[in-house]
């Protein structure tokens, strides 16, 4: 059986922005968001708001860009954990709605990205979203995770892969 690029890339996807939702859950719980808003690894990296917006940026960039279509706009002006929440589910609503023939599709199509700078790169299809979106989206949500983790929220290895809890079952008896 052969897997397309939808199934292999879109379920993680969607996945771990539900994942992303429920470790804000578990800030919110703990953590006094103003603080939230502004934290970040080191001094030059980007706070929690964006690393959550760029993750989302690059699922829906994404999936616009494989099937030659718009993606939704979402301005980065999220200032609250709620909206951050609901930028995630707007994501998953966006991806969930594309047509997986269309993204699968999108393997041979020529993929421009283009930075503030000026600078560009130039991929098909399949070397942008196994070699870019993918990577990118894993990295901000892992920074993500790490900012939260850095700050005492208390999520571990089971909240970053919480999807996996359905395959799940008891270990072995010694």
């Amino acid at each position: 059986m052969s897997a397309s690029l939808y199934q292999t890339h879109v379920p993680g996807f969607i996945a771990m922005l539900r994942n992303m939702q429920a470790w804000l859950d578990k800030a919110a719980a703990t953590l006094d968001e103003a603080a939230l808003m502004d934290a970040r690894l080191a001094p030059d990296m980007l706070p929690l708001p964006r690393q959550i917006q760029i993750a989302s940026d690059a699922v829906k960039g994404a999936a616009a860009r494989l099937t030659g279509s718009e993606p939704p706009a979402m301005p980065d002006t999220e200032t609250t954990l709620a909206e951050l929440k609901d930028r995630c589910a707007r994501t998953i609503a966006y991806v969930e709605s594309v047509d997986p023939a269309a993204f699968d599709a999108g393997a041979s199509r020529e993929v421009v990205i283009t930075f503030p700078n000026g600078a560009g790169i130039r991929f098909d299809g399949l070397t942008f979203l196994t070699g870019f979106a993918t990577p990118n989206f894993y990295f901000h949500a892992t920074t993500t995770y790490a900012i939260l983790r850095m700050l005492g929220v208390e999520i571990g290895k089971q909240d970053y892969l919480a999807h996996l809890a359905p395959y799940m079952f008891p270990p072995p008896q010694a």
